[in-house]
């Protein structure tokens, strides 16, 4: 296979880090129906080949074997930093050391990448697209280190996009839970997968292609003025767990009763609140 450099092209040319499978594999693809040249890099390669995708063997924790890679690339204009993950392991049952490799991997690998694309990025007047998670910006109890690595990567692309604007715009994309090959490890087989679909407002996880989408388009010139942004895709989140637990208000929104079959104690209770607004007053 022809090495990126030796090919000439018009189109612009897009590298997804991790993109071999999984949420990857789904923005690769986004990418190429988009009609991009796309570079894949990873350690391993993909099972089943992208049509219009190249892949490249590369250890994103070996930064001169990363800057290597940029370097023999003719341009870059947009850097996907995806690769990424954790396996569930609660703090106390490893060491630190093997935490330290998760934080390595999900946070130094994408600075790594990021600083060796910059050059490329700026000539091009590029975007760098991270891909978070929804566990750095909440609990992440069995992925405690990937949760604070996503964490510090989202403020790494605030930060770099204050540096780095106007030339390059960087942003991220704050996922949710993902429908992929892996997901039985995490959420079980399909009745626990279609239980944890359940808990999602949109009822569904999302599909790899979902997340590629949304890259395209922080991408694109659609995008032109969004640097620093974190665009959540979640499916609308996660349900409270309080409300599940709690034994008040359990109509559904769409079940709750006219005003005017409203029990009295029901309506005594709102007016109170009410009165309690009225003077300042929280619980």
């Amino acid at each position: 296979m022809d090495k990126p450099s030796d090919k000439p092209s018009g189109k612009r040319l897009v590298v997804v880090t991790g993109g071999t499978r999984g949420v990857g594999a789904g923005i690769a693809r986004a990418f190429a129906e988009a009609d991009t040249e796309v570079v894949v890099c990873a350690r391993r390669p993909p099972e089943v080949p992208l049509d219009g995708v190249e892949f490249v063997p590369l250890d994103l924790r070996d930064p001169p074997a990363v800057r290597a890679f940029f370097d023999g690339l003719p341009r870059v204009d947009v850097l996907v930093n995806n690769a990424g993950g954790a396996p569930h392991r609660l703090l106390a049952e490893t060491d630190a050391e093997r935490h330290a490799r998760v934080i390595e991997l999900n946070l130094t690998a994408p600075l790594t990448a990021s600083l060796a694309a910059y050059e490329q990025l700026r000539r091009a007047r590029g975007s760098v697209v991270m891909i978070g998670s929804v566990s750095g910006t909440r609990p992440s109890p069995g992925t405690a280190a990937y949760g604070a690595a996503k964490a510090g990567l989202e403020n790494l692309a605030r930060s770099m996009a204050v540096e780095w604007a106007p030339d390059v715009r960087v942003n991220t994309l704050v996922v949710g839970m993902v429908r992929t090959e892996l997901s039985r490890l995490h959420y079980g087989d399909e009745d626990g997968i279609a239980a944890v679909s359940r808990t999602v407002p949109m009822g569904r996880l999302a599909e790899p292609l979902d997340v590629g989408r949304a890259a395209v388009f922080l991408a694109s010139d659609a995008a032109a003025y969004i640097t620093g942004a974190g665009l959540l895709v979640h499916g609308g989140g996660e349900r409270p767990a309080f409300l599940n637990a709690a034994t008040a208000n359990k109509e559904r929104p769409n079940e709750q009763r006219p005003n005017k079959e409203r029990p009295s104690k029901e309506k005594a209770d709102e007016e109170k609140a009410d009165e309690g607004e009225e003077r300042g007053e929280a619980g």
